[in-house]
């Protein structure tokens, strides 16, 4: 019996400490959820949840005409989380049932693998259950609209963990087109327009409460909702013309290329606004090839023969005619111990002012400048005030190089400054200050302020609009200015531009440049590197455009003359504004060349396609039947027009088609319709083919 007792003694005692260690479990368990639940939970997502910023949507940056010059395309991450319960339940029959139709969906989108290789891939990352399986990178929107449509992906991340992270990527449509002058949108090392209206452009970024889970990727708390929204930047609209962008690139890069020049820089101004309508900035780069990687436009350099033309004008100011003598010394003068030499020993001596600027005469202009400003430099400098020419542009580029000028009593002034800097040495300005100077001639004496942007948008309003600023007052009287006027067409007639323009149909205005480029670390003038430049304006009886090109050859250049490298290429750009833009205005009918071959092809309703082909005299061959919606393809001449098939409940293929045409088929299929950008349809978010229904939305990007 004692042993009997003794064992019930321990059973009922063990029983009892059971009970109370349960109790305690069970109690300290309800005081954690029920009394401290709101700290652990709290301090739990302290852990996993934080705030981060939603970068905002950067603005688009136009053309004149609405091209997109740099803008924003969004570009996604594809991660799959094969831990998700509904791909792993019935022994993952969900998974099993799609993935053959997906892997076939997969390779004929991506053409990267076979169905059996990406059916190999998901399934080794479905059984090891890995989460945020990085499965695509940087895919564009076509290609992510396409996907979400796919077998088992179309049923959203909680079921077949399909997630996509969105990045905006910034994109120039027309690559290197003006890429320096537009700019790189980067967070470090802006340049361009980019940098100098980063403000405008950048909006303002939002904060978002995210998830961190596996592999370091955060997911938002509630996808969709954000704590504060972030503001999408403005959009800047510039001066820039595609056209004209694209005929100045070219006709430098050919220049430069044959020529095998360092670097160069071409610019086009509007005569009467100030408008840049084009800069083309091109430097050497490893491989031989040249691209926009630094703005020579706003860079100070030694103008050289381009500068005449100040001391011209200066001397005009100050009591001087083109009829006024001057001694050429035959091309050799000897002054205070330094020589002044032409580009030629021509033997001419009696001569006058505008056979000297003609013929571009370095002799001719240190003794105009020392006859007129020796006694007094100030009156020389006081004039280059006046022609802004000591201070900056203005352009609306960040990085502008500041202009240098030894004036009197510095410590680089010396006895050769004055007449050396008459013909352009000695001193230092940029390009964009010598098209400047050249344009306010051909505006009869007005400066204009060189700009870029005329306009600043939100959602597609003008918010801001930027117009033409001319500078106080007129750099010359109208009598100098009429001289100026006439040297400058003597140089293109007479002088060392005579050779550029034979039977030219418009009349030019404007002045070669040939100058050694001093190198630095006292390497000096000692290569042979010379600066080829032409400026000047046209038609010069009413002028419309400036124009200025400076290309820096490579060390002894043979072809290395103003008149021989930059005129040719300022010829090349004048001459397609002329037919382009010029002529019709001048009551010339243009004459023109069927050059394009290419296949195209254009959709559009048959009605508006008829209208089109009567005002433009087109013959067609028409197999549309009774089609209200056809599809415009040819080559060269040869246009067809072919049916475009619209039916009641699927989504039709609208690619091509211009957007007001799009509206109507989407909205008549009761579709909501989100357009991106300008022009012609590049891509649905819908497929072609597909079920639609009423209220359904839509995404339309446009190239």
């Amino acid at each position: 019996m004692d042993v009997k007792r003794d064992i019930l003694w321990r059973v009922y005692l063990s029983y009892v400490l059971i009970i109370i260690v349960s109790i305690t479990i069970l109690g300290k368990a309800f005081y954690i959820q029920q009394v401290q639940g709101t700290y652990w939970r709290s301090l739990s997502d302290s852990l996993h949840q934080r705030i981060i910023s939603i970068p905002a949507e950067r603005g688009t940056i136009y053309s004149e005409d609405g091209q997109m010059l740099s803008t924003n395309m969004p570009k996604f991450d594809i991660l799959l989380d094969f831990r998700v319960e509904p791909l792993h339940e019935e022994n993952g029959k969900l998974f099993r049932e799609k993935i053959d139709t997906l892997c076939d969906s997969l390779s004929f989108l991506f053409k990267d693998k076979t169905p059996q290789e990406y059916k190999q891939e998901l399934n080794t990352a479905f059984e090891a259950s890995v989460p945020n399986y990085e499965f695509k990178k940087k895919i564009d929107y076509d290609q992510f609209s396409k996907m979400s449509k796919f077998p088992l992906f179309k049923l959203g991340r909680y079921k077949s963990g399909f997630i996509a992270i969105e990045k905006n990527t910034r994109l120039n449509p027309y690559e290197n087109l003006g890429y320096r002058t537009i700019g790189l949108a980067r967070e470090q090392n802006q340049v361009g327009l980019e940098n100098s209206y980063d403000t405008v452009l950048r909006g303002q970024n939002g904060k978002q409460l995210v998830r961190a889970i596996a592999g370091g990727v955060t997911v938002p708390v509630q996808e969709g909702e954000y704590e504060v929204a972030p503001q999408t930047g403005k959009d800047i609209v510039t001066n820039i013309d595609v056209f004209i962008q694209e005929v100045t690139e070219k006709a430098l890069y050919n220049m430069m290329k044959g020529n095998a020049a360092k670097q160069g820089v071409a610019m086009v101004m509007e005569v009467k606004t100030g408008k840049i309508k084009a800069i083309a900035n091109l430097g050497r780069l490893s491989n031989g090839d040249y691209g926009e990687i630094e703005n020579y436009a706003t860079q100070a350099t030694e103008p050289g023969s381009t500068f005449k033309l100040v001391t011209l004008l200066t001397a005009l100011e100050n009591g001087a005619t083109l009829n006024s003598p001057v001694n050429l010394e035959g091309g050799f003068w000897s002054y205070k111990g330094s020589n002044v030499k032409d580009a030629e020993v021509h033997g001419i001596h009696e001569s006058n002012y505008l056979h000297a600027f003609e013929e571009s005469s370095n002799v001719g202009m240190a003794k105009i400048a020392l006859q007129y400003f020796a006694p007094n430099p100030q009156i020389y400098y006081k004039q280059l005030s006046k022609l802004r020419l000591d201070s900056l542009s203005g352009i609306d580029l960040s990085g502008e190089g500041r202009p240098e000028i030894h004036r009197p009593g510095s410590k680089l002034y010396s006895h050769i400054t004055l007449p050396w800097m008459a013909f352009g040495y000695t001193v230092r300005v940029t390009p964009i200050q010598t098209l400047t100077l050249y344009n306010a001639i051909a505006n009869n004496g007005v400066m204009m302020k060189p700009y870029l942007v005329n306009a600043i948008k939100e959602e597609g309003r003008t918010i801001k609009s930027i117009g033409p600023k001319a500078y106080p007052g007129t750099v010359a009287s109208p009598n100098t200015i009429k001289a100026l006027r006439t040297a400058l067409e003597g140089v293109c007639i007479n002088g060392t531009a005579k050779r550029i323009f034979p039977n030219s149909k418009y009349k030019v205005a404007g002045k070669t440049g040939t100058a050694l480029v001093a190198e630095p670390n006292g390497v000096g003038y000692r290569n042979n590197i010379f600066q080829s430049s032409f400026v000047g304006y046209f038609p010069a009886d009413n002028p419309q455009y400036t124009i200025g090109v400076i290309i820096i050859n490579h060390p002894n250049a043979p072809n290395h003359f103003g008149a021989t490298v930059a005129g040719p290429v300022w010829k090349e750009i004048a001459d397609r504004l002329y037919s382009t833009y010029i002529q019709n205005k001048m009551g010339v009918a243009p004459s023109f060349q069927l050059k394009d071959s290419q296949i195209y092809q254009y959709a559009t309703s048959k009605i508006s396609l008829k209208t089109i082909a009567k005002n433009l005299s087109l013959s067609y061959k028409d197999s549309s039947l009774n089609n209200d919606w056809v599809m415009l393809k040819g080559e060269k001449r040869d246009i067809k027009i072919v049916p475009k098939q619209i039916s009641a409940g699927i989504m039709p293929n609208i690619v091509g088609m211009k957007l007001q045409d799009a509206l109507w088929i989407c909205e008549n299929n009761g579709l909501l319709v989100k357009s991106v950008g300008r022009g012609k349809v590049m891509s649905q978010s819908i497929v072609e083919g597909q079920k639609i229904s009423r209220g359904q939305q839509i995404q339309i990007q446009l190239n």
